[in-house]
């Protein structure tokens, strides 16, 4: 079955401190597998996963990220140049992760974007089709099957989704997602399949103030003609709350990781864990799987093949880099912080998706920038176990 968005199953938790604009943290394992170029170019910006999704048909990968052209703007700002064209692109990787190759829907017109008024705009060449009403009847267990979802903006607005059958070398939409009673919906990457006919999503919301976020759920069972709101993932904060990444523990059991932000001059960010025991109804928080992600970086959760919970997220606080957490325990606890990597040049990084191959290693893919590289931001992956004997 192909792996699910952002609904991606990950890792989390970190005991840290802020001390002089360095996180402190648990001891965490040594730097663990193989470090995989997945997309680098010369003037170019690549980034941002998270927001576009990760499926895989066993060592068939394919992930979502945008490309964008480079500007430098400073350490504290993501550098890519606003006032030029950003396309969002796929990469396929057939043989686990190990090599990939790179495709442009957008310019094949067969997909895929936003209508560019947050991240860019799309290329002159192509025109994004207004998103219409889903007919409805979607197989979501189809073999092949991939779904994807995208926002206009961050505050407010309508967002819009877009499937396929053959394992995104076709897409169909965009459609329109409703509000859900809101003010406006910022859509990632981040569904359930249930059945033939019935999908979770997992989305921001705008607060009442018009500000990003808080966190909800909705449903479809009838094949995405329509959608119900279920439930707020917790109260609606006073800082931010944003970029849920779920897994389905049982027939009734859910777990979402969130990414959390606090009020100006306050504790700055870190990743919440919440936890349904009735589809979705309502949610119960469990202890913080990481403390402290620097300035923030959203989570990536990974049921694995064995039942135990991966988490991979991004640092922005030094040392900057990707890390990992297991829980035996249904996200009761977490282990030690997994060092995937940690040479990471400043806070334009992480936004993970992974998925577990075959063998049993996991794939995560992020965006990251180290000056070895250059100035550029890429996409790379990690290939590593989340069984210290296999290492």
């Amino acid at each position: 079955m192909p792996f699910i968005g952002n609904s991606s199953e990950h890792l989390l938790r970190l005991c840290v401190i802020i001390a002089s604009g360095t996180i402190a943290s648990a001891p965490s394992q040594a730097a663990v597998g193989e470090q995989v170029m997945v997309y680098h170019e010369p003037g170019r910006f690549g980034g941002w996963p998270a927001n576009h999704g990760i499926w895989s048909w066993g060592n068939e990968i394919l992930v979502g990220f945008s490309i964008g052209y480079h500007k430098d703007l400073g350490s504290e700002r993501h550098n890519i140049d606003r006032e030029k064209p950003e396309e969002h692109v796929l990469a396929r990787s057939l043989d686990g992760g190990q090599t990939w190759s790179i495709e442009h829907p957008a310019k094949e017109h067969v997909l895929i974007g936003t209508a560019g008024m947050r991240h860019g705009t799309l290329p002159t060449d192509y025109t994004e089709p207004e998103p219409v009403d889903c007919p409805g009847g979607i197989d979501f267990t189809h073999p092949d099957f991939a779904m994807t979802c995208r926002m206009p903006g961050v505050d407010t607005g309508s967002s819009r989704w877009y499937y396929s059958y053959d394992r995104g070398h076709n897409w169909k939409g965009p459609f329109r997602l409703p509000l859900f009673n809101q003010p406006g919906i910022a859509a990632r990457t981040d569904y359930i399949v249930n059945g033939k006919r019935d999908c979770m999503l997992f989305l921001t919301a705008s607060k009442s103030n018009n500000r990003e976020g808080r966190p909800i759920c909705g449903r479809t069972t009838d094949g995405g003609k329509s959608w119900r709101f279920i439930a707020y993932i917790g109260p609606e904060p006073k800082g931010y709350s944003i970029m849920p990444s779920t897994v389905r523990l049982s027939d009734r059991e859910l777990l979402t990781t969130i990414r959390r932000g606090a009020e100006e001059g306050k504790r700055k960010a870190w990743i919440e864990a919440w936890r349904s025991n009735d589809n979705g109804e309502s949610w119960s928080q469990l202890e913080d799987p990481v403390a402290n992600t620097g300035e923030g970086n959203p989570p990536d959760l990974l049921k694995l093949a064995d039942g135990r919970l991966c988490l991979t997220y991004g640092q922005r606080a030094k040392p900057f880099g990707m890390f990992a957490r297991i829980s035996s325990d249904s996200g009761k606890s977490w282990g030690d912080p997994v060092t995937l990597r940690e040479d990471g040049g400043g806070r334009d990084l992480g936004y993970p998706r992974s998925v577990q191959r075959l063998d049993g290693k996991v794939v995560t893919v992020y965006y990251f920038w180290d000056p070895k590289t250059g100035t550029e931001r890429y996409i790379a992956a990690t290939l590593w176990s989340p069984d210290r004997q296999l290492r």
